[in-house]
């Protein structure tokens, strides 16, 4: 079996926590991590999103566990999208729960897990992107509206569906079978 190696974080990223600095590995130690960062690029779906460079806002606890660092708290940003009904502008503010598990290298948790299952500590650092990412994508609607009740496109046609009064029924026949109506519309009882 051969041991796959996890990159190292960059650094230099704003996501990036070096826990060796924050934290120490005396489980219960805790430190208070609040930052607005600047959303990278494609963080959302694509009909809705954070635009890149906006902040998000991150109000998290690192806290030392025995088997790593456990990092909870809040994820919030301010999502823009398009209307899947009037691809109009279509504008909220999320703020989701996170709960993360960063695994330190050669611990149980990190030997007894598969790779994609837990986070883990690479050279004394976290990356926090993929956990935030991860929980505003799944706040995200994959059909955004820009209200319950949008109409849909403005159609040319007066009497399309979105604007056809309540209770109204519009329905085109088939013309090969236009004869057939014809014939049982007057509502005839013949037995």
């Amino acid at each position: 079996m051969t041991e796959k190696h996890t990159p190292s974080p960059d650094a230099s990223s704003p996501w990036v926590v070096d826990v060796a600095r924050e934290l120490s590995r005396r489980p219960g130690t805790m430190k208070l991590w609040v930052r607005d960062v600047p959303a990278p690029s494609d963080f959302g779906l694509e009909v809705i999103g954070v635009p890149e460079g906006d902040p998000i806002h991150l109000d998290l606890r690192l806290e030392s566990v025995m088997e790593g660092v456990l990092a909870s708290g809040t994820v919030s940003a301010h999502v823009v999208g398009e209307c899947s009904r009037c691809l109009g502008e279509v504008t909220q503010d999320v703020e989701v729960d996170v709960t993360e598990l960063y695994a330190y290298p050669h611990s149980v948790t990190e030997e007894t897990t598969d790779e994609d299952d837990v986070a883990r500590i690479v050279d004394e650092k976290i990356d926090l992107e993929p956990a935030a990412r991860d929980a505003v994508l799944l706040e995200l609607p994959n059909a955004p509206l820009c209200s319950d009740d949008c109409p849909g496109v403005a159609s040319p046609d007066p009497e399309a569906w979105a604007f056809v009064p309540a209770g109204t029924t519009h329905e085109r026949i088939d013309p090969r079978w236009a004869a057939l109506q014809e014939r049982f519309a007057g509502g005839s009882t013949e037995n």
